[in-house]
């Protein structure tokens, strides 16, 4: 099971999980593990993205992977709400299914919604 720590120390992934942000929002999560077990790594990641690519509101998801032999890695998955991502989340399958993650590693999740920056971003 991978350890959690918070992304941001101000507000954790339970309380943005509590708000009523409609979407679409993105999930982001850094995972570090052990470079000898990344295999692992990517084993329980795609075993989760099957799972939550069948749940209401999923939208899509991106595996990110570190340069240079690093073995830090960054989830990116659109969800249609807030709603969406915490039923799926809380699903007694997918918390099931964390405990197939290897031992060293550390993930930390965090919820975010696009921004609209003028000559920059749009939303």
């Amino acid at each position: 099971m991978p350890a959690f720590k918070e992304l941001n120390d101000q507000i954790s992934l339970a309380e943005q999980m509590q708000s009523d942000e409609q979407g679409p929002i993105v999930l982001m999560n850094v995972f570090t593990v052990a470079p000898a077990e990344q295999e692992a790594l990517l084993a329980a990641w795609s075993h989760d993205a099957d799972f939550m690519k069948a749940q209401p509101g999923y939208i899509s998801t991106q595996l990110h992977k570190g340069i240079a032999g690093s073995s830090t890695f960054i989830n990116y998955a659109v969800w249609e709400s807030v709603e969406s991502f915490r039923n799926a989340f809380n699903h007694p399958e997918f918390q099931s299914r964390i405990s197939e993650y290897p031992s060293s590693a550390v993930a930390s999740p965090h919820l975010f919604k696009k921004l609209a920056v003028p000559g920059h971003c749009v939303s």
